[in-house]
């Protein structure tokens, strides 16, 4: 039997954010990007938001050309011994283009419902009209966080090398002042390497950068249960634990994290700030695929079995990486193959239970037309559909008309998103099913959303339109349920 929904009989829909967000590292110096409709295929939900690392430093020789093409040095032993980081390289800027890298991914990102994290290293020597140009390329893009030159206490990036670490706190409150006066729809995320030690009370340099953190709209740590940095270069054995690797108890991590969040909210008097671990996971190249799972799944549940909500996100690094360092690892035979690795299926298990799910809210039942708001993946208002299921269906397809046709959708179903272009017509929802059938009778809602069609926000839409973004919805999709088969 064909069912087609009645027209109308829909609700208000609020998306909040999770108790613990989880954000998703696309490319690096040990990877290459790959595009949202694949990443949600192959997870099934979209994340809060993608981060994608860049690099700005144009006043270098040979810029804007990828360090490790232009630079090509048999001599180097490091990912980090080029003139400058090793990122992709940031297109935009002063006299730069808003047509190339990293905002044609960052469109990509936000159509699929996601907000972005923009990593960027940048030259601290850089005039002011620089860092103004940065700020002014990212007032379209929503609801943006940007993280200005992370592991700041480290010394590897090209930036600790041109600045002291006085000089790189002070250039850190210049740029959130520039930001937050140019960009107001930016957040700015400071990332320290927190406290690095059981015995000491404060975080590494805590004292240098204290005034940067109070800068910070959200402060951070990397966070690595096990990392083999001498990657490519070397290969992890024993012998070179503790120069090339190391690997971490998972215990130690947890309470040193959280330990970072406390001295991040003394230094800001008190003020508990956003906290995230912007890099996060465990390096199979040190443990071994199975281990590496097993460490996440360690990790979060301690997360949630801790009464003190401390941590609103971690971003997983990365999801296709060349090494052993993401969800997938990067076919040598084809770099647009993923291999994927048991750390995926632990981690698309963790990321759909409701602690890392954002928080949905059924409200009054409306009429259409309706205007829906998209103000970023923790701050949306869509419709709900509900719909009837006699049993495990055999066909579910949504059938879109009209002026429909166009609209660019964020859609779920029984715990499954899908992603609906504008132009396309016709979405197959079966997929939603496979892992979770159901048992028997039940009744569901069909969530809809409608983030910006061409991944930017409008400025002709209101006051808001930095933060929001408005869709007309006329008309609800025609839904074909059968649950038997056709003949």
């Amino acid at each position: 039997m064909s069912v087609l929904n009645e027209s109308g009989k829909v609700r208000a829909l609020h998306m909040g954010p999770a108790q613990c967000a989880v954000d998703l590292g696309d490319g690096s110096e040990r990877g290459e990007y790959v595009n949202q409709d694949y990443i949600l295929q192959k997870l099934g939900r979209p994340h809060r938001a993608i981060n994608l690392m860049y690099c700005y430093y144009p006043n270098d020789d040979k810029w804007p050309g990828r360090a490790s093409v232009v630079h090509a040095n048999p001599e180097v032993k490091f990912a980090w011994d080029y003139p400058y980081d090793d990122y992709f390289t940031y297109k935009g800027g002063l006299n730069g283009t808003l047509d190339d890298e990293p905002f044609t991914y960052m469109r990509d990102v936000r159509k699929h419902g996601q907000d972005v994290l923009l990593t960027m290293t940048i030259d601290p020597k850089l005039s002011d009209d620089h860092i103004v140009a940065i700020a002014k390329d990212l007032r379209t893009f929503g609801r943006v966080f940007l993280r200005i030159n992370h592991e700041a206490t480290g010394d590897w990036f090209s930036f600790n090398k041109r600045g002291s670490y006085e000089e790189i706190a002070a250039f850190f409150v210049h740029c959130c002042e520039i930001v937050h006066r140019e960009a107001p729809n930016v957040k700015v995320i400071i990332c320290l390497d927190g406290c690095k030690a059981l015995e000491k009370e404060k975080m590494e340099m805590e004292d240098i950068f204290a005034e940067a953190a109070r800068a910070a709209d959200i402060v951070s740590v990397d966070r690595y249960m096990a990392l083999h940095w001498g990657w490519p270069y070397d290969v992890a054995e024993p012998e070179l634990e503790g120069k090339s690797f190391e690997r971490n108890k998972v215990d130690d991590v947890y309470v040193l994290g959280k330990k970072s969040y406390e001295r991040y909210t003394f230094v800001n008097n008190g003020v508990k700030k956003p906290m995230v671990l912007s890099e996060f996971n465990a390096d199979g190249d040190v443990t071994g695929p199975f281990e590496q799972a097993q460490m996440l799944q360690e990790f979060c549940d301690k997360l949630k079995a801790d009464p003190e909500k401390w941590l609103s996100a971690f971003t997983l690094y990365q999801m296709r990486d060349r090494g052993r360092l993401g969800l997938e690892i990067e076919d040598p035979n084809n770099a647009d193959v993923g291999i994927e690795q048991p750390l995926l299926q632990t981690y698309r298990e963790i990321i759909h239970e409701d602690y890392f799910s954002p928080k949905m809210e059924e409200k009054e039942e409306i009429s259409l037309p309706v205007t829906l708001r998209w103000g970023g993946a923790e701050d949306a208002d869509g419709i709900a559909m509900p719909l009837h299921f006699e049993k495990n269906p055999v066909f579910c397809e949504a059938y879109f008309e009209g002026e429909s046709k166009e609209l660019n959708l964020m859609m779920e179903l029984n715990g499954h998103w899908f992603y609906k272009a504008p132009g396309v017509e016709y979405i197959d929802f079966m997929s939603a099913f496979y892992k979770k059938p159901l048992s028997g009778e039940a009744d569901m809602s069909l969530k809809i959303f409608a983030p910006p069609a061409s991944g930017e926000n409008d400025p002709s839409q209101g006051e808001d339109w930095q933060m929001n973004y408005y869709t007309e919805v006329k008309e609800l999709p025609r839904i074909r349920l059968r649950f038997a088969p056709v003949v």
